[in-house]
């Protein structure tokens, strides 16, 4: 199940669950007061048949004068249950039968006891049934899900004959002609297009089952040499330790490449990219001195941009990436000073 699936499960289930578990504890707390009810309506009626013949030892009796006490009346407080009525041809005293707390309270622990088995039971029922019911409330999520990967990724496959046929008639132009801008535009779109395919490549696929154990600095190597051969005038610095993550490898790759491009990309000339790790908080900073964000929150929403170059897209794959690997991203920016990616590795690293 990926990610999405799970929290949809999980939602419907706690949403079930819930909704059923009160309103049954506040059916069972219900019948649990009429129980009590139940229980002092049958002491009372025990009371008052034992006032006929006295052949009752759960109750103490006694004989008191009358002093206003009603008769036929049921008395509860903190000694227990009391009840009083006459003795036949006395008109000066009357019966006391009393029922202790010791025995009325275990008579209550009884039912107690009862009822919360009743409830254990039945919440089990309804816990099988929660999963039961946010499984089938699953199927229709995880199908779209897999219609729409489906359709991307025949989508992604259709993309290869075009973008083959682009890339090698604006070959031949630039033969042709020589260098030309628009011939470059074209080149670079066709090169923005390769990049979000390969994005959505690594998004589709399942990261977070594929891991595996790699060193943080042969990754940031690798990408730091292919980026200097395409930005000679950007200075990259990589001040990384023995660090060993445990992830998804071409997912991470994705994230560092991404974010390093944008930073060489969109830097200033003669601008300078730095990364930097934390060894005590396992954080992974990436510096640069470009131009800035001018809204750092929208950086990961869809379709957003703010420079011409680009679709809107890379940064919030990103952020998705992020999520299926459990890495914690945030960003600070100052326009025309630069901006600091962070990346928390805590989850991934190991000793």
């Amino acid at each position: 199940m990926s990610k999405v699936e799970i929290e949809s499960f999980l939602k419907s289930f706690v949403l079930f669950f819930s909704s059923l578990g009160i309103l049954i504890a506040t059916l069972f707390y219900i019948n649990y007061t009429k129980e009590i009810q139940t229980l002092d309506e049958s002491i009372f009626s025990q009371m008052r048949l034992c006032s006929y013949d006295l052949q009752c030892e759960q109750f103490n009796i006694d004989f008191i004068p009358m002093n206003g006490q009603k008769l036929y009346t049921l008395y509860k407080d903190e000694t227990g249950l009391t009840s009083y009525y006459p003795i036949p041809q006395s008109s000066k005293n009357i019966m006391l039968f009393h029922f202790s707390t010791k025995q009325y309270d275990a008579e209550v622990q009884n039912i107690k006891n009862q009822e919360l088995w009743k409830f254990a039971l039945v919440l089990v029922i309804v816990f099988v049934l929660s999963i039961v019911f946010s499984v089938y409330a699953l199927y229709p999520l995880r199908n779209a899900l897999i219609l729409t990967q489906e359709f991307i990724k025949d989508i992604l496959h259709d993309f290869n004959t075009p973008l083959a046929s682009l890339r090698l008639n604006s070959a031949m132009l630039k033969r042709e002609i020589g260098k030309n801008e628009k011939i470059n535009r074209i080149e670079q779109s066709v090169e923005n297009i390769l990049s979000l395919q390969e994005h959505l490549r690594s998004y589709l696929h399942n990261h977070t089952m594929q891991k595996e154990k790699f060193e943080l600095q042969h990754i940031l190597v690798n990408q730091i040499k292919l980026l200097e051969k395409n930005y000679p005038n950007i200075t990259f610095t990589s001040n990384i330790n023995h660090v060993t993550l445990l992830t998804n490898k071409e997912a991470f790759v994705r994230i560092i490449d991404n974010l390093l491009s944008n930073a060489a990309k969109y830097n200033k000339p003669k601008g300078s990219v730095v990364v930097n790790f934390n060894p005590d908080s396992s954080d992974l900073y990436i510096i640069d001195t470009g131009k800035g964000i001018k809204n750092p929150k929208l950086i990961f929403d869809r379709f957003y941009k703010e420079q011409e170059r680009g679709i809107g897209i890379g940064l919030h794959i990103v952020k998705k990436l992020c999520e299926e690997l459990d890495v914690k991203i945030s960003v600070k920016s100052v326009l025309k000073e630069g901006t600091t990616f962070t990346l928390g590795l805590s989850r991934l690293t190991q000793d």
